[in-house]
């Protein structure tokens, strides 16, 4: 249908914009202007400045959030690791796998709200963020409870899939202790979410930060100090995310986001369906890269010294792990950016954002290139002690380093993806990018080739690079102005009405 291949084959529309649209919560704020035509070089320095101060003044407080709350469950991962092996495969399985699964739904899910409450804040519809968010929130509720099972017989699914019978034993232990976690992940994301599209991600970080300091000084404290072993790492993250979550509405409650939070409502439970559907989009468009992640994963340890590959591949998707999140800083504020133009009607200044926030990155993902390269026998050191899995991690370094390099694009693009609302396109393009080509290819050069851990991630660096040239086609065939033209319908469509300020207190006292 049209609306779900983004532009590619309308007719050019011009926009234009209803007064009404246009209001906000001070009625006399003045609509905003289109990108200007760039026609020198100077003139597009100066843009391109401009608007890399708007990306940083985003993806730098985004950037720090994404890093400390991936680092939460990589320090446990590290100290877990100091522990034995089979500990370090038992946190890295859940973590990457149980917890992975869980984590690719409910942030893919939550990420409906970066296209609708990014696109009613460019429309000035702020009073439509805390509905949205809610929203979200009985959504993602419901889904945690439907990922009790998993969490309960993790251990009965990893042998399914025929991972070493110790680290499954373990890691399902583990994966009980980590339930509480499961329903932070619920509520978190969609916070996040609503914050950022506000671009409060100063308050974000700096939660985030509180957050990692006292996560740090648990895990020394229980797993150091007290040896409470994989208890000690479960009761650490446990508090930690939940420290998050109640930092973050505590934030949004004391009323620093005033117009866009208006207290619990029962509207919460108005166009669930419609909602609904983003959501499912969002969640599928992310989940098929984790779980793409999950299965090598998990596959992994079938192959010969299972210990040491799945020890070797945790610890490099560790690390790029930490890296991605750098990108996922990327990924936010373009996601801001482009949601926020488009619901504003300015198309020229959403592609341009594109441009600009591509060529940070790309310089970065080259920097990392570059440094793992040059540190390849000593980056798995911090996260074992055993030789043998440091030797292994050394192997994969140059396609884990081509791997860094794609990273630098892949989640910029998908942060245009979800600020644009192409969640159900960008589905399909993972869907045959990982499961129709990158991961058979792995499969087979890993087992039937016998090149172990380097074939297995060959394929996926395949499925990587398909996936992201894919991305680039389309953000380059997009009709812009016809994506600004249905910012307004999307949000009808999928969050529900965008009402008035009036209609919406009338509605709120009549379900009161």
């Amino acid at each position: 249908m049209a609306q779900e291949v983004p532009g590619l084959t309308e007719p050019l529309i011009h926009v234009t914009r209803d007064q009404e649209t246009d209001q906000h919560c001070n009625h006399d704020e003045k609509p905003g202007h289109d990108l200007e035509e760039i026609k020198s070089i100077k003139q597009f320095l100066k843009e391109a400045r401009e608007e890399n101060k708007r990306i940083w003044y985003l993806a730098g407080p985004a950037i720090f959030t994404s890093i400390a709350q991936y680092s939460l469950g990589a320090a446990t991962q590290v100290f877990a690791g100091h522990l034995t092996t089979l500990e370090l495969d038992a946190v890295s399985t859940e973590n990457l796998v149980i917890a992975g699964l869980s984590l690719g739904i409910m942030l893919g899910m939550g990420s409906a709200l970066e296209t609708l409450c990014g696109q009613a804040y460019g429309a000035k519809q702020l009073h439509m963020l805390g509905v949205y968010m809610q929203r979200s929130w009985v959504i993602l509720t419901i889904m945690c409870i439907c990922f009790l099972p998993i969490y309960l017989f993790a251990t009965p699914i990893l042998l399914f899939f025929h991972q070493n019978e110790e680290i499954a034993s373990l890691a399902g232990k583990f994966s009980l202790y980590m339930i509480p976690q499961l329903f932070a992940y619920g509520l978190n994301f969609p916070m996040q979410k609503f914050l950022q599209a506000q671009s409060k991600v100063l308050a974000m970080a700096l939660i985030s930060a509180a957050a990692l300091v006292f996560h740090l000084f648990l895990n020394w404290l229980l797993i150091v100090q007290l040896r409470l072993g994989l208890v000690g790492a479960a009761v650490a993250l446990n508090a930690s995310w939940w420290l998050i979550v109640l930092g973050q509405f505590a934030y949004i409650a004391m009323g620093y986001c005033p117009g866009a939070w208006n207290g619990f409502s029962m509207l919460a439970f108005k166009d669930l369906g419609a909602f609904t559907k983003l959501s499912i989009g969002s969640g599928i468009m992310m989940c098929l890269e984790f779980w793409c992640l999950m299965i090598t994963i998990v596959l992994a340890g079938n192959l010969k010294n299972a210990q040491i590959a799945v020890g070797a591949i945790s610890i490099c998707m560790n690390l790029s792990g930490w890296q991605i999140m750098i990108y996922f800083g990327f990924n936010a504020a373009i996601s801001v950016r482009i949601s926020n133009e488009l619901g504003a009607g300015r198309p020229r200044a959403a592609q341009f954002s594109i441009l600009v926030v591509l060529m940070s990155s790309v310089i970065l993902g080259l920097f990392s290139s570059v440094l793992t390269l040059a540190l390849r026998d000593v980056y798995g050191v911090p996260f074992t002690n055993n030789p043998e899995v440091v030797d292994a991690v050394s192997s994969l370094a140059i396609l884990f380093a081509l791997s860094l390099f794609l990273n630098c694009i892949q989640p910029v693009l998908s942060g245009v993806a979800v600020g644009a609302g192409w969640q159900w396109l960008i589905a399909y393009v993972n869907l045959g990018c990982y499961y129709l080509i990158g991961f058979p290819l792995g499969y087979v050069l890993g087992f039937s080739l016998d090149k172990g851990i380097q074939g297995m991630w060959g394929g996926q660096l395949a499925g990587v690079g398909l996936q992201t040239a894919a991305l680039i086609f389309i953000t380059w065939n997009t009709n812009w102005d016809y994506e600004a033209n249905q910012a307004s319908s999307r949000i009808k469509k999928w969050g529900g009405s965008a009402m008035s300020p009036e209609d919406y207190c009338s509605l709120k006292s009549e379900l009161a």
